[in-house]
């Protein structure tokens, strides 16, 4: 599977790695599959991408659509942040794109920030949570 999750309820966390390719199917299935589930709202969410070999997007219009599918999901949840980790450059442009867009979209209760490195992004997260 090219995205595998874990939820950390105890840290109220959830944990995402991406493998191998990743597509647009992959990233929406994710998101719809994970935050459509009510006992995640208000969680921190951490989105490694360093295991990603390539980038298969339909478009680049679709980050954008990501970007607006989330933040409607995020409905009235508590505010928190997202944490994209993307060692590769276009991970990371992708990525400081979706950040973009979210945080222009005014339903969005999510912060979110991309990384180089997993322990800047759990660093950014809180201090009480060590990388996984």
């Amino acid at each position: 599977m090219p995205i595998e999750h874990e939820i950390d309820h105890k840290r109220r966390l959830v944990i995402a790695r991406g493998r191998g390719v990743l597509t647009n199917r992959d990233v929406f299935e994710y998101q719809h599959s994970v935050w459509s589930s009510p006992e995640v709202a208000g969680y921190d969410e951490l989105v490694d991408m360093t295991g990603v070999e390539r980038i298969d997007l339909s478009s680049i219009e679709s980050v954008r659509e990501l970007a607006q599918t989330s933040a409607a999901m995020d409905k009235d949840n508590p505010p928190s942040r997202l944490a994209i980790v993307a060692p590769k450059d276009y991970a990371f442009a992708l990525g400081r794109l979706y950040e973009t867009h979210r945080g222009l979209d005014e339903r969005s209760r999510k912060t979110v920030s991309v990384f180089r490195h997993i322990g800047e992004a759990m660093a950014w997260l809180g201090s009480d949570r060590d990388a996984t």
